[in-house]
């Protein structure tokens, strides 16, 4: 009787106390994690998992070492996808980008303190890398109406104290996102606040092994909910009434079926809604013979962000030769790109150096021509010659960093927009396509 009640509440009856990656084999374990689905797709894929501990290390003495080159005392975080990083558990995570009631301080000795929601300590207790677990954090005014500079002063005295202990005496205190009461109450105590977003966002862009690993796995996930939102599309729209929201729900549920967890966006258009781009999806319904674009922007498994976006065409007629044009064109320009892209090439160069597109192309063209993504899109930011802001990235790229290469071929005044975008990870020597999902050979004229 007991031995059957300790069986199904694993995850995996076949295993003992811990999974591949290292969590607990427990269906009622803390942290957010992979589904038995993802699990099982995974395997059938032969992709090996990360290992979650050496993960969350990793990315601690990453967080360290910038603090330590800098010469800055701690980093204190607001950011949820910051704290994410540092900590890798989450709590509330979109209610908290814009209620900001948690935060994370490291300092230069390593020693990790939580601030969290005051009745959910626990969220955390799986990593034991987080040394202290208070709460007290909220200085936002629905949390705390007109209290907002006493708790902005107490929370003070907790970073305060802290930092004394931890920081031997250092007072360059970098900081992401703090709320204005917080920033000047930790001035007044006299700390010399830092950019904190520069810190994190440089920790993030390389990536260790098991975040690799991680990448693998949730880049999977996401291919195999968007061959699901594929076949519901193309099963479902010639016979009409069914519309843009409809199909983009496809791709919201199968994430969260693997233990995906968001989808930052709702950019999926159709027919001339693609035209311009950056439209998000509605309640608009799709006809037959029409393109479907989108982008994944989606936070999927172990909170790995996967950023790629395809372009299909539904029909039973073949598109149109300006589109198959403009597709081919696309695929020429993210794949030229790619061909760039090596440890020791600095963004400068890809911004000289990239693929041209056509000038019907140019004034609609997307924002950037690459970018950093890791838990979410990241830095750095590559963008095209006409905005050239290379200068405020001018830094090599590195093995470990992975960039999502982006194409929008949109004919300025036209009726459809083509989006692609693929994400990769440069290697000692070069890049490898993480990114497997084909392109529609309707609309390549294959």
């Amino acid at each position: 009787m007991n031995q059957h009640y300790r069986d199904t509440r694993k995850i995996d009856p076949s295993r003992g106390a811990t999974l591949a990656d290292g969590s607990p084999n427990d269906q009622d374990r803390m942290e957010i994690g992979p589904t038995q689905l993802a699990f099982s797709e995974w395997a059938a894929a032969g992709l090996e998992l990360p290992d979650l501990p050496t993960m969350r290390a990793f990315r601690h003495k990453r967080l360290v070492d910038r603090l330590n080159e800098r010469d800055y005392g701690g980093v204190l975080m607001f950011d949820p996808l910051n704290i994410r990083y540092a900590t890798d558990s989450t709590n509330m995570q979109l209610w908290n980008t814009h209620n900001p009631f948690r935060a994370c301080l490291v300092c230069a000795d390593g020693h990790m303190v939580l601030w969290d929601y005051k009745n959910a300590p626990f969220l955390s207790e799986f990593n034991n890398l987080v040394k202290e677990r208070l709460s007290g954090a909220s200085m936002f005014y629905f949390s705390v109406g007109d209290g907002i500079d006493e708790n902005a002063d107490a929370f003070s005295v907790q970073v305060t104290e802290i930092m004394r202990a931890h920081a031997g005496g250092n007072t360059r205190l970098a900081v992401d996102k703090i709320m204005l009461r917080g920033a000047k109450a930790l001035e007044a105590r006299g700390f010399e606040l830092m950019d904190g977003e520069e810190v994190t966002e440089k920790a993030r862009a390389i990536k260790g092994p098991d975040e690799i690993k991680a990448m693998r796995c949730a880049s999977l996930a996401c291919e195999d909910a968007c061959y699901a939102m594929e076949a519901f599309a193309r099963d479902n729209i010639p016979n009409g009434n069914v519309s843009e929201d409809d199909v983009w729900a496809v791709l919201h549920a199968e994430n969260i079926k693997r233990g995906g967890e968001w989808i930052e966006t709702r950019l999926l258009a159709t027919g001339p809604r693609t035209n311009p781009w950056f439209q998000e999806c509605g309640p608009r319904i799709i006809q037959n013979n029409e393109i479907v674009a989108f982008d994944t922007d989606l936070v999927g498994a172990y909170g790995i962000c996967i950023d790629i976006s395809r372009t299909w065409w539904i029909g039973d007629k073949n598109p149109r030769q300006d589109m198959i044009d403009a597709m081919n064109h696309g695929i020429e320009h993210i794949q030229t790109n790619m061909e760039m892209l090596k440890p020791g090439v600095t963004i400068p160069e890809l911004v000289a150096n990239g693929h041209k597109l056509d000038s019907q192309y140019q004034k609609q063209k997307y924002s950037c021509m690459m970018h950093g993504v890791g838990l979410c899109d990241e830095w750095p930011h590559v963008g095209y010659p006409d905005h050239d802001d290379s200068h405020r990235f001018d830094y090599p790229l590195e093995a470990g960093m992975t960039l999502c290469v982006e194409a929008l071929v949109s004919p300025e005044g036209g009726d459809f927009s083509i989006k692609l975008e693929d994400q990769v990870l440069i290697t000692e020597d070069g890049y490898e396509n993480l990114t497997k999902y084909p392109f529609d050979p309707a609309l390549t004229g294959n």
